[in-house]
């Protein structure tokens, strides 16, 4: 199937569902639907981070530190998460996903509820050659250091902006 004509529910600033329509349809009047967004590391503790292909419908050829995408009509958040990563990483039976936080991302094209998740993965990835052109695995700090030089996707860059501020939550709270 084409990916633009994947049916994906329609939802209002609550995220409750108001509609339905294909994904070319929704990204074309911008219309407001769903997204995953999630982080994967290996045994090691590196995040994967990879290079979307030329031929993506969004964002092509920017940069990711995550994996992820719409969530289907009628699919929950969480099944949503564990489809994508498993897709993307060219994996099976990875553990179910860890919701961390959702929020709403909004930019003058585009807006999609966003729900974040963290993923271990111990198994060797073989990339979606579909999605990922080049992918690496990176400590923490050589991500941090590629942020001003490596074009990233935008929607990605807000969701990892908001997931290390949640990360400094939570390790505060846990003082």
């Amino acid at each position: 199937m084409n990916p633009a004509d994947e049916i994906l529910d329609i939802v209002d600033e609550h995220d409750e569902v108001v509609g339905q329509a294909p994904r070319g349809e929704a990204t074309a009047r911008g219309l407001r639907h769903r997204c995953v967004f999630i982080e994967a590391r290996d045994p090691a503790g590196r995040i994967f981070v990879h290079r979307r292909t030329p031929t993506k419908m969004l964002f092509p050829s920017y940069y990711d530190m995550f994996v992820g995408g719409v969530v289907g009509a009628g699919e929950s958040y969480d099944d949503a998460a564990l489809r994508e990563a498993e897709e993307e990483l060219g994996v099976s039976g990875l553990p179910r996903p860890e919701h961390l936080f959702t929020f709403l991302y909004e930019s003058a094209e585009h807006s999609w509820w966003s729900s974040v998740y963290q993923v271990r993965c111990a198994s060797p990835v073989r990339p979606q050659a579909e999605e990922v052109a080049w992918h690496t695995f990176l400590t923490d700090a050589e991500l941090e250091r590629r942020l001003p030089d490596w074009t990233w996707v935008p929607d990605g860059r807000e969701a990892y902006d908001r997931l290390r501020k949640f990360r400094a939550r939570e390790a505060g709270s846990t003082r």
